[in-house]
């Protein structure tokens, strides 16, 4: 008898054994599953890419989308910048001298303390938006006030249209002024809207928001408005 009850022990152990190796392995199977889903993925092609991948903007809709290491490079031509899609560049400049004061910066009609401002191929002009817990908000620019700022400061004269934008920051007394990539402007707009709470923003956006600029001011390279 007791061999019998030992042989039907080690039949249940076995059998409760191999159901904790299959739920396991599931288990394990679906966090490989719910993984792959979370990796971002090329809008192009498809195949998984890195959280520091390039963007593609449609001009037309100024819509991002995502783009892996080889199909970035077929963007990355002059040919490429004049078809539907262009790649938005990596560079980050911050510069050491820009030229703009008080006055100039009310000309340029800007109803809050930040903006950016870039060219746009569909307006075939300079364009301002500002972030805004609705998100990016335009706001009616003076080009004659744009001539002027673009004359004090020659380094706009040479930012790519539509992908590269004039980020201005003059929240609570700052005074930056970046060339940034336009995802960089797309990023603040959606941790400004994603993050606002009630009629101020709450402390925790402006914690963000000034960890975000000083990020990218790490980031980027100190040069002269000159250049």
């Amino acid at each position: 008898m007791s061999r019998v009850a030992g042989r039907g022990n080690g039949g249940a152990f076995s059998t409760f054994s191999s159901l904790r190796r299959f739920a396991q392995e599931e288990s394990e199977k679906a966090t490989r599953e719910a993984v792959e889903a979370a990796q971002e993925r090329c809008d192009l092609c498809s195949e998984t890419i890195p959280p520091g991948h390039r963007h593609l903007l449609d001009v037309s809709t100024r819509e991002m989308i995502c783009a892996c290491r080889p199909c970035s490079i077929l963007f990355d031509s002059a040919a490429a910048s004049e078809g539907k899609y262009r790649l938005i560049p990596d560079r980050h400049l911050s510069f050491e001298d820009f030229e703009m004061d008080d006055v100039q910066w009310e000309s340029l009609r800007v109803p809050v303390d930040m903006a950016f401002f870039f060219y746009s191929t569909p307006a075939q002009r300079v364009v301002a938006f500002y972030p805004s817990p609705m998100g990016p908000t335009e706001s009616l620019l003076k080009l004659g006030a744009w001539e002027e700022l673009e004359r004090s400061n020659p380094v706009l004269k040479g930012m790519e249209r539509d992908v590269e934008a004039l980020l201005v920051n003059r929240v609570r007394g700052a005074r930056d002024h970046f060339l940034v990539p336009m995802d960089e402007c797309y990023g603040l707009v959606g941790l400004i809207r994603t993050r606002w709470r009630g009629l101020s923003g709450g402390r925790e956006v402006w914690d963000e928001i000034g960890r975000f600029f000083e990020e990218l001011r790490r980031r980027s390279k100190m040069v002269s408005r000159e250049r």
